[in-house]
């Protein structure tokens, strides 16, 4: 039985945070993610971070993660466990159980931080299981991982963040984005990131969905449609379009088992991507050894997820007896950083998502 003052679940940028508050404070902490490489998202986002100084402005994702390690080496107190997967959180006695290949290691954390992330979510159509329907963080991570185009004409479904994004990173790469389709009204993410593909050429149809793809051992082509006000394809709508990859980037939902396992309260919130954990404004879920940070906690930036990280980091630490320097002060400058961030008119969501989630969660 391996003894930790916190055991951080997911080494994503919101694990990488919380990890480093909670060395920072002098807490033993045990860092574990079941990839080989720390990062989660950011590995494979190599555009800049815009916004605040505190948040990496002007760094790109691919960068970020050898920051945090860097800082983490000089840390004794903390150990980063890579390859390993948390299989299993035992509410009764507090237990975590990580598997690493066949071998089952108990770890026994007086506070446990839950970074697991998100998972793309799916979209249904005739024919979407023919190859060549990607999900847009597998795209993301053929290209900016490992250096591999998709294809070579790409219709992008979803107009969120990640499919503006995704889809320029696509044209960096030289592969064309014959269109991208919307099912809204209007674009999902930001402006700015939309602006790049239409001074790119790239259609951007809104109130448009995927209705079939094409093609019998592989993608040839897409339908696509008008839809409307009821989701539904208006009649005469349907045209064809020619590509060899159809990309969805229709959002992600919160990865959350340990979550339930660990008998937290969930809610379900549609506007942070699914069941939720209920939390008070410093992470901590209705079980009090148990802190949520990032995407686990709801679907947001990258950003986002470091700061609550690094808010989760602090308030775990503080909560045993730790007390990091400043850090009323610090929490106060990061909550704050978080509303300015869902402050834009696209984060109106968010923000309802969060205040739900945090309806029957209070002070702990």
């Amino acid at each position: 039985m391996k003894e930790v003052d916190i055991a951080v679940i997911g080494a994503g940028p919101a694990g990488l945070s919380a990890a480093l508050a909670c060395g920072k404070s002098g807490a033993t902490t045990l860092l574990i993610d079941f990839m080989d490489a720390p990062g989660g998202q950011l590995i494979k986002q190599t555009h800049k971070f815009f916004g605040s100084e505190r948040q990496f402005a002007g760094t790109r994702g691919i960068q970020i993660p050898s920051i945090f390690i860097n800082q983490l080496s000089q840390m004794p107190n903390v150990q980063l466990v890579l390859g390993v997967n948390a299989s299993g959180y035992y509410a009764d006695s507090g237990v975590l159980t990580l598997e690493d290949g066949g071998k089952f290691i108990k770890v026994k954390a007086k506070r446990v931080i839950i970074a697991t992330g998100a998972g793309e979510k799916a979209l249904a159509f005739e024919n979407n299981d023919l190859p060549g329907v990607y999900g847009a963080g597998a795209v993301q991570t053929l290209m900016n991982a490992y250096g591999v185009k998709p294809g070579n004409r790409v219709l992008m479904v979803g107009s969120g963040n990640i499919g503006l994004i995704v889809s320029y990173q696509l044209i960096q790469a030289h592969v064309q984005v014959v269109s991208l389709v919307e099912a809204a009204g209007r674009i999902g993410g930001y402006l700015v990131h939309a602006a790049k593909l239409r001074r790119a050429g790239v259609p951007i149809l809104t109130s448009h969905t995927i209705v079939r793809a094409i093609g019998e051992e592989t993608v040839r082509g897409a339908v696509v449609a008008q839809v409307d006000q009821s989701w539904q394809a208006v009649p005469g709508s349907q045209r064809e379009v020619a590509c060899d990859v159809i990309c969805l980037a229709v959002g992600l939902t919160p990865l959350v088992d340990m979550m339930w396992q660990a008998g937290c309260e969930m809610k379900y919130v549609p506007a942070l991507g699914g069941h939720v954990p209920v939390r008070d404004e410093n992470m901590r879920a209705s079980n009090p050894a148990v802190y949520v940070a990032g995407d686990a906690g709801g679907v947001e930036e990258a950003s986002s997820a470091m700061i609550s990280g690094e808010i989760a980091g602090i308030s775990a630490a503080v909560s045993l007896g730790f007390r990091a320097q400043d850090a009323d002060a610090r929490l106060a400058l990061l909550k704050s950083d978080l509303a300015a961030i869902r402050s834009a008119p696209a984060g109106e969501k968010i923000r309802a998502g969060i205040m739900s989630a945090m309806a029957c969660g209070g002070e702990r």
